[in-house]
């Protein structure tokens, strides 16, 4: 990899944006700029959330086949890193509309929902993450592209990073698809709304408390393992 790395992220959301690049920022050692290719703020023609990412995911299936680093729209990135929550698993295609469960027909994806019994989260994960590359056919996450399915959500990992190791909502915290809403709900001192704002206000602290979240996340974790993963390959 180059020494300023340029990072691709298809994500649901902007607040998903803040977690992830607080995450990297504990991760990794050079230097890096995280450029948001889903949702695109001044384009959003594909909408937001899971359904957004499964659209691009879609449409690069159609321009492209093998590896994703190699298509020509990415090739200026270093690692492409495709973002859904895990709550997706609990999902299903006509959540997204007529069109979307057509192509899931006509494309054979994998089915949803996907969820399995909880815990262990990592069954329920590798059913989303099967999910997510069929979305993909023929085009394959490759050498330099990623999977990150924060469970339940991106904000467990803030949740993580903010509260105290016993708190009562960090129990299960995996299992549990309410802890962002929860969060919201909190007493003044600890709140945390799901807003742009407060997620950049306090995403710097999932930086710093980097340890802990992955000690409370296995999902945190295993996203640390495949960055470093990939960053210690050779750059073909």
């Amino acid at each position: 990899m180059s020494e300023e790395l340029r990072i691709a992220l298809i994500a649901e959301g902007p607040t998903d944006y803040e977690v992830i690049q607080a995450a990297l920022k504990a991760i990794l050692s050079n230097p890096f700029i995280l450029i948001p290719l889903q949702p695109e703020s001044t384009q959003p023609r594909l909408g937001g959330g899971w359904s957004g990412v499964l659209k691009w995911c879609y449409e690069a299936h159609q321009r492209h086949s093998g590896p994703l680093h190699e298509d020509p729209t990415l090739v200026s990135f270093d690692l492409l890193i495709i973002h859904v929550d895990a709550d997706v698993a609990c999902k299903q295609y006509s959540d997204c509309g007529n069109t979307v469960e057509t192509w899931a027909q006509e494309n054979a994806w994998q089915k949803l929902p996907c969820v399995m019994p909880c815990p262990p989260v990592s069954d329920t994960v590798d059913a989303l993450g099967e999910v997510v590359k069929s979305w993909l056919r023929p085009v394959e996450l490759g050498d330099r592209s990623l999977l990150c399915l924060p469970a339940q959500s991106s904000g467990t990992w803030l949740a993580a990073a903010l509260l105290n190791l016993n708190h009562p909502l960090l129990a299960q915290v995996e299992c549990n698809p309410h802890v962002e809403s929860r969060l919201a709900g909190l007493s003044k001192a600890q709140r945390i709304k799901k807003t742009l704002r407060e997620y950049r206000t306090h995403a710097p602290k999932i930086t710093q408390q980097w340890q802990q979240v992955k000690q409370i996340c296995s999902q945190a974790e295993q996203f640390e393992s495949m960055i470093l993963s990939i960053g210690d390959r050779p750059t073909p």
